[in-house]
């Protein structure tokens, strides 16, 4: 018993750790390309719609493969595929630092997005597994941070490494971080597999193509519009596609994600939250990074640093929201954070207009910042937490896919509400269209307030857990059940 303790520890610090490197690379990607758009514009003669799509392409294949990923770690082995993950993401940075057009540029992209989205749900499984219920909140609030700091630090970042080294080194930054993360991970974590024998070959294709489909509409309903074909096909397709894979999910012996964890008040009110949480936050930010430059006239480094007030609060206030919630649960957190979020973003629309000064906007900023700080790890803990632990791969592929299809959205719709009340034209028909945007994304944050109400209280969560059963496992076939049965007698 003595001796057991001490090989626990640095096997859950190495998980913690590992796990959240990759959550961090990974989603630092997603925005600090958008710094060297003016660069690649320049350098491959590069049209607008060139440009959109070396930032499409890594959130289409992200969004839409994260539920495959985590079926193929929980067929195949978390710690397995979380290692290729990182060396097909690793593999494409190299692809993206070498690519001489930007047709080259935008199908690396499209494979770096691929590898992220097997690594970001099994970075959240790795963890789940590692850790016991109790302190599952703490470490996900450090997972939490270390996302969220990759996501502040992108425009900082971006600003810096294009200025001093050049475009390049914004992928060639991945490699070091990708090859020592892939290196000890294969060595330092633990295997585990999810209870599902098979992968559903049906299921498999059925939901990828559906969400597919469906992201594709807000992608391009900004170049072609709401209306147009392209885009209501997209979601059509993209609903037959997911009512197909919920048909088959009803009727499989094993499904792929089972309808029932939607009974689940944890799990669906988790779901609910995290589009609507995604749609308000990664609408606005997308924004708020203009509006420091167009509408306030900063360059790119500047405005980087002028957004650390907001965007690195995750840093400070996710961990402490995640020790919160496994004092007093997950509920509290949630709502308040998007009681603050929701606040902070009125606040901000109310500011905008020509001429505003930064300092003015430093203190929503904040509030704004904290309460998103405390809905990243809430939101992780309650979609994990609501499910037995042998499908926590299940429940963090679905709650990520939500995320990110929220956040595409959210992009879409928001540039609608802009360009209905704003333009590039000025600084004042700008800022206008930006207040506007706000104001939308704020009762977005605000609405998410009704499913985390409705999510269990602490004491509901884990009388939950305790009474979740095992997953099902599928049954021996004939042969293999006699022989075990030869076994026994023998």
């Amino acid at each position: 018993m003595s001796e057991a303790v001490p090989a626990t520890r640095p096997r859950n610090a190495a998980t913690l750790v590992l796990a959240s490197v990759g959550a961090f690379v990974t989603s630092l990607d997603v925005v600090v390309v958008s710094t060297a758009l003016p660069v690649l514009r320049s350098r491959f003669s590069a049209g607008l719609s060139d440009l959109e799509w070396t930032i499409n392409a890594y959130n289409l294949a992200f969004a839409s493969l994260m539920l495959t990923g985590a079926a193929l770690g929980d067929r195949f082995g978390r710690r397995r595929l979380y290692v290729i993950g990182l060396v097909v993401f690793t593999a494409s940075s190299i692809a993206c630092a070498t690519a001489g057009s930007a047709g080259a540029l935008i199908a690396s992209r499209a494979v770096q997005g691929a590898g992220a989205a097997v690594v970001l749900p099994l970075s959240l499984t790795l963890i789940s597994e590692a850790f016991p219920l109790e302190k599952r909140g703490t470490a996900i609030g450090v997972w939490g941070g270390i996302t969220g700091l990759g996501v502040a630090t992108a425009p900082l970042l971006g600003g810096a490494v294009i200025q001093g080294l050049g475009w390049e080194w914004i992928f060639w930054i991945n490699v070091p971080v990708g090859v020592v993360a892939a290196v000890a991970s294969a060595f330092l974590l633990t295997e585990s597999r999810g209870p599902r024998p098979r992968l559903d070959l049906l299921g498999l294709p059925l939901i990828a193509l559906g969400l597919l489909a469906l992201v594709w509409a807000p992608v391009r309903a900004p170049s072609v519009g709401w209306g147009s074909g392209e885009v209501t096909g997209a979601l059509a397709l993209g609903a037959v596609l997911i009512a197909l894979f919920l048909v088959r999910q009803s009727r499989a012996a094993l499904p792929m994600l089972p309808l029932d964890y939607f009974r689940r008040r944890s799990f669906s009110s988790a779901g609910g939250v995290a589009l609507l949480f995604s749609f308000a936050l990664i609408g606005s930010v997308f924004w708020i990074a203009q509006m420091l430059q167009v509408g306030m006239g900063y360059s790119p480094l500047a405005s980087g640093v002028r957004m650390l007030v907001f965007t690195m609060m995750p840093m400070v206030f996710a961990p402490l929201g995640g020790i919160g919630s496994d004092r007093v649960g997950n509920r509290p957190f949630m709502v308040g954070g998007l009681l603050m979020m929701g606040g902070g973003f009125v606040w901000l629309g109310l500011l905008m207009r020509a001429g505003v000064g930064y300092g003015s906007l430093v203190l929503p900023f904040v509030v704004a910042g904290i309460g998103i700080s405390f809905v990243f790890p809430t939101l992780a803990n309650a979609a994990v937490g609501s499910v037995p632990l042998a499908d926590s791969g299940v429940a963090a592929g679905s709650n990520n896919t939500l995320r990110e299809t929220g956040g595409l959205f959210g992009v879409a719709v928001l540039a609608a509400v802009f360009t209905a009340n704003g333009s590039y034209a000025s600084p004042t028909a700008f800022m206008h269209g930006i207040r506007f945007a706000l104001l939308v994304a704020a009762a977005v944050a605000l609405a998410g307030v009704v499913p985390a109400l409705l999510g269990p209280s602490r004491a509901e969560a884990l009388a939950g857990a305790g009474q979740a059963g095992p997953v099902p496992v599928e049954p021996p076939e004939p042969a293999e059940a006699a022989g075990r049965g030869a076994h026994v007698a023998d």
